[in-house]
């Protein structure tokens, strides 16, 4: 489960592009709460400790509780921007959800025990479709990452939601289709090889006419 970071911020008396300009001069970042019924709340974060949380890898799905507005809030991040030149964050979207909501996360696919697959070790190449789950969890409970096991699987094989465990309570938000996760695909040269016995064999057909 990823663990609840925690955020400072303040509240932003003024708004619009100039104020923005004025705080990021300063370090800060311009933010705002919005979600669960209630009206948005204008903040600004220290760039530095925002720079901190996305660099720990799971920002993005991950519940980040802002205090220093009036009490903690508990929060999630939905987007963040950044500045096309300098890479800096610029502005963050955080939507504010109760303690037991259901929220749609992007969570990261790992995939173990290659050396379990007769596919792999035959030379075949792991073609990843999804590297990520758009996935309804439990606030309190966000999955790190969802790990897939290659264990038996062979050249031509395909891996489908309907194959993988999700964590308990998770559900794909794709529900009218069994979606490809990943396959495992014939090297090039094993696809030259496979060309060449068809033609050898179109040979012989066409000799024995």
């Amino acid at each position: 489960m990823s663990d609840t970071l925690t955020l400072s911020a303040e509240t932003r008396e003024r708004v619009g592009k100039g104020a923005s300009r004025a705080l990021r001069r300063e370090g800060r970042v311009p933010a705002v709460i919005y979600g669960d019924k209630q009206e948005p709340l204008s903040i600004h974060v220290a760039e530095r400790a925002l720079m901190k949380l996305l660099n720990t890898g799971h920002f993005m799905n991950s519940v980040v509780m802002i205090d220093g507005v009036g009490g903690a809030i508990r929060t999630l991040p939905k987007d963040v921007s950044f500045d096309v030149v300098t890479d800096r964050p610029v502005h963050v979207d955080f939507l504010r959800i109760s303690k037991n909501a259901s929220v749609t996360v992007n969570v990261p696919v790992v995939f173990t025990d290659e050396a379990g697959s007769p596919g792999m070790k035959k030379g075949g190449v792991l073609n990843i479709v999804r590297h990520e789950l758009e996935l309804v969890v439990d606030a309190g409970n966000i999955p790190d990452q969802v790990e897939i096991a290659l264990t038996g699987l062979e050249v031509g094989d395909s891996i489908h939601i309907s194959n993988v465990t999700l964590p308990k309570g998770a559900e794909p938000t794709i529900d009218d289709r069994d979606f490809t996760i990943a396959t495992i695909i014939a090297p090039s040269a094993m696809k030259s090889e496979a060309r060449a016995d068809e033609d050898a064999a179109a040979s012989e057909d066409n000799s024995g006419e």
